[in-house]
């Protein structure tokens, strides 16, 4: 990704936490990249493009911060990644009905999360249905670890054990 749509990302980022996604406008955005309304639409058309590319760059940082740790280590990271972040915290306090996605979104997060974690697709469904709950109410961080480990071990539930040889 190059600098400039790197930098109206993130603009995008503290415009949505700071108004919301609703409260935000693409004028708003642009301020919080510093940079001009022009600047923005060369690289978005439309709110919903702009929303649609932070989402996915969401799901690529976040599959890095998964990535190279234990599954429970790996949740946990999540864990207190989403239920700290000030876009999903403001999104979930203003505008919860924006976490219900239609099932061909849910299938691409629930893809891209098995492939970060390693771990089939039935269970990165319950994955995804746990951090869900951790966006909308995330908790104590005590609570959310114990709830990794518990997570992890219903994963490996789900997980085929490799045979011998």
């Amino acid at each position: 990704m190059n600098r400039t749509r790197a930098g109206l990302l993130a603009g995008a980022a503290r415009a949505f936490a700071a108004d919301g996604v609703r409260g935000s406008t693409m004028q708003s955005v642009a301020a919080a990249a510093g940079v001009a309304k022009g600047t923005l639409y060369n690289y978005f058309r439309t709110k919903d493009d702009v929303v649609g590319a932070l989402v996915a760059a969401e799901l690529d940082r976040l599959g890095e911060l998964a990535a190279g740790r234990t599954l429970a280590d790996a949740l946990v990271a999540l864990a207190d990644d989403l239920g700290t972040h000030p876009v999903l915290r403001r999104v979930a306090a203003t505008e919860p009905e924006r976490l219900v996605v239609d099932a061909g979104r849910w299938e691409v997060v629930t893809r891209r999360l098995a492939a970060a974690l390693v771990v089939p697709d039935d269970a990165a469904e319950l994955v995804a249905r746990w951090l869900l709950g951790v966006v909308v109410q995330p908790g104590r961080t005590t609570v959310r670890r114990r709830q990794a480990e518990a997570v992890a071990l219903a994963v490996a539930a789900l997980s085929p054990v490799a045979g011998p040889g």
